[in-house]
């Protein structure tokens, strides 16, 4: 039998990122049990911290694809398994047209495509991978500090084809500006790819995964553990990109997640 839908806590972590639309995050209070309780949303492990208000909260990521309507999460306490139920709001998305002179950008020869193929399953494992440890904040500083261009969530032509959403946020910011991690952390891939360029990923613990895209050039290595505030890269416009800009992912759960949210900018 489904518990009530979950309602709002009231810590700093919940009135700071609780936007649960699609593409966004919902942050539901689960008590104060001197143990944190596990939860897990389709399947996948969700992040669990304490709030400023001192309850546990869970910290949700909701994909894009998500209807509104009610979801549920499962949840295992210290007085067994229950079930908690919260509500998706709608958001829509607005279009974005990319003109592009690199045509293999678009459409990809076989050979780029197979690279393309394998980039994607070693970040496919990033994304999934968990860590027992929590993350030493969830609420992040700013990688860099810039315009905000391209948003989250956009729907994206380029040379008139549609492709995937868009599932980060872009900074427009000068080649060579040095990006930042925004928590704690360890890299979990250094790498040149074919429509990223230059990517780090960092793993910040309990399936809370950022990825920095298009950079000029790396500050870190593979397994190395990086504190909050540490130079990771330099901004670039390596890969997909029609000028210098930083492209920032976040992942919670196995689900891309509207940076804006982390950034203090969303927009309804």
């Amino acid at each position: 039998m489904l518990a009530p839908v979950a309602g709002q806590a009231e810590g700093l972590i919940s009135q700071s990122l609780n936007h649960p639309v699609p593409g966004g995050v919902a942050v539901l209070a689960l008590g104060r049990d001197a143990v944190a309780p596990r939860a897990v949303y389709l399947k996948n492990k969700v992040l669990v911290v304490r709030d400023s208000d001192g309850q546990w909260v869970a910290v949700v990521g909701i994909a894009l694809k998500t209807a509104a309507g009610r979801q549920v999460l499962q949840l295992r306490t210290g007085q067994g398994a229950r079930e908690l139920g919260f509500n998706v709001a709608a958001k829509k998305y607005r279009e974005q047209h990319i003109a592009l002179k690199n045509k293999n950008m678009v459409n990809p020869d076989p050979e780029q495509l197979k690279r393309f193929e394998r980039e994607y399953l070693a970040q496919t494992h990033a994304y999934g991978s968990y860590r027992d440890s929590a993350p030493s904040n969830v609420l992040l500083d700013l990688p860099v500090h810039g315009r905000l261009s391209s948003p989250f969530g956009l729907r994206r032509f380029f040379n008139g084809e549609e492709r995937s959403p868009h599932s980060g946020l872009d900074f427009a910011v000068p080649r060579g500006t040095p990006v930042k991690a925004p928590a704690d952390g360890v890299i979990t891939i250094v790498d040149d790819y074919f429509f990223n360029g230059n990517t780090v990923f960092v793993d910040h613990g309990q399936g809370f995964i950022t990825m920095y895209c298009h950079l000029s050039a790396f500050n870190v290595k593979l397994g190395q553990h990086v504190r909050r505030g540490d130079v990771i890269g330099y901004v670039g416009s390596t890969g997909r990109a029609t000028g210098p800009h930083l492209h920032w992912t976040i992942s919670l759960n196995n689900t891309r997640v509207d940076p804006a949210i982390f950034a203090q900018a969303f927009k309804p």
